[in-house]
């Protein structure tokens, strides 16, 4: 297979993207292309990769989903005791990646994080199933375990310890808010020529417009 790698290419051919139709606000724009992502149908349209960097300067990805986002920016949550939250507290710079390969679309944050209040973290860890609210629980994040026969059991641990009444929510876990400062929006154009623009949020909080060579 690895011979082959360099033969497997195709084409983008879906769309192009110009500046006239793009809108003013780039959370709008999202929206927009949230929405017909939705549409699709296709599994997780929210699932996005944070790329993180820790205090020795190594960068980290993993997937996460996006659940919240206004004006203010894009929320996710996760255990604070996380490699991610880790690396959050000695590094606030982040980036997020949305890979909409199947409509030739990517869109990149970049920005700051910083915590949600402890009340949109409750709402937020109320609606969960069950389940996901004892998982929450069970699983120290990133840190090792010995055996899944382990996990399952310290799950089942919690589920006997809160079988009766709501679970409350763990004070090591809740939510972070990236607050963008450039967001890009790339649309796969035909021979590599594709259309890119940046957002850039400038001192006076409105956004600037540039188109980006491919």
């Amino acid at each position: 297979m690895a011979d082959d790698l360099q033969s497997l290419r195709r084409d983008y051919n879906l769309g192009q993207l110009k500046k006239e139709d793009l809108l003013d606000n780039p959370i709008d724009q999202f929206n927009l292309w949230l929405r017909q992502i939705v549409d699709t149908g296709v599994k997780d349209p929210t699932a996005m990769v944070l790329a993180t960097v820790d205090a020795s300067g190594q960068p980290s990805q993993r997937i996460v989903l996006l659940k919240q986002l206004d004006d203010d920016g894009f929320v996710f949550y996760t255990n604070y005791g996380s490699r991610k939250a880790q690396d959050i507290s000695s590094n606030n710079k982040v980036s997020l990646h949305f890979p909409w390969h199947f409509l030739e679309r990517q869109v990149k944050v970049c920005g700051v994080v910083e915590k949600v209040s402890a009340t949109q973290s409750l709402a937020y860890f109320a609606s969960r199933p069950k389940e996901s609210q004892l998982a929450a629980w069970a699983s120290a994040q990133s840190q090792p375990i010995s055996s899944r026969q382990l996990l399952m059991s310290q799950f089942e641990n919690i589920k006997a310890k809160f079988a009766k009444g709501e679970i409350p929510l763990p004070d090591f876990w809740g939510g972070y808010r990236v607050k963008p400062s450039e967001i890009e929006f790339w649309q796969g154009g035909s021979h590599r020529l594709h259309d890119r623009f940046q957002y850039t949020r400038r001192a006076d909080e409105r956004w600037q417009i540039e188109r980006l060579a491919p």
